[in-house]
């Protein structure tokens, strides 16, 4: 698969998602460099290993069309966090998957840009399901989850992360117009 023509930008209220450029490669490896905060996410054991996973993430947009977008802050165009589709090699199937670097967490960031890669993935990438794969123990991720309406299915040994749950999103069919979980009957 190549890129995507035209390259997507997705836009929030306070974020632009979009594909990650060279500047973003500094904000990136001092997250990855920062154990406590990338345990869940894949900490690198240092710099040159950030960046190879830097630039495997460039590389997953190229074969897949899709890949984690940098959330940029409209009104400072600082990196705030990676959130988008992952699919890498030994993945159970395409994930919906977030982070947001220091000083952004807490805001609902995550959870604005979070929906925006998901209705993108559905509404352009014609997914019918996403999943997310938490590190247990990441109880701030679980909520983030279980706010977009994604439910627990089962725990799995992640070729990368060791033990990870799966939680199943809602398809489609099963959201409001804005991306919410519709109210069952």
């Amino acid at each position: 698969m190549m890129l995507p023509t035209p390259l997507p930008v997705l836009e929030t209220e306070r974020t632009l998602l979009r594909l990650p450029e060279a500047r973003d490669a500094e904000a990136v490896i001092a997250f990855l460099l920062d154990k406590d905060r990338a345990e869940g996410f894949g900490a690198a054991e240092n710099r040159g290993e950030a960046w190879r996973w830097f630039a495997l993430n460039i590389g997953h947009w190229h074969l897949h069309g899709y890949g984690y977008f940098t959330v940029e802050m409209k009104d400072s165009g600082e990196p705030a966090g990676l959130v988008g589709i992952w699919n890498p090699e030994g993945w159970p199937e395409p994930e919906l998957g977030w982070v947001m670097f220091a000083g952004f967490e807490g805001k609902g960031l995550a959870y604005e840009a979070a929906l925006a890669a998901r209705d993108w993935a559905y509404a352009v990438l014609d997914f019918e399901t996403l999943t997310s794969n938490i590190v247990p123990g990441n109880t701030r991720s679980v909520a983030l989850a279980e706010r977009l309406g994604a439910t627990y299915e089962r725990t799995y040994q992640n070729v990368h992360m060791g033990e990870d749950m799966l939680f199943r999103h809602p398809g489609p069919d099963a959201l409001d117009a804005d991306g919410s979980v519709e109210a069952y009957a």
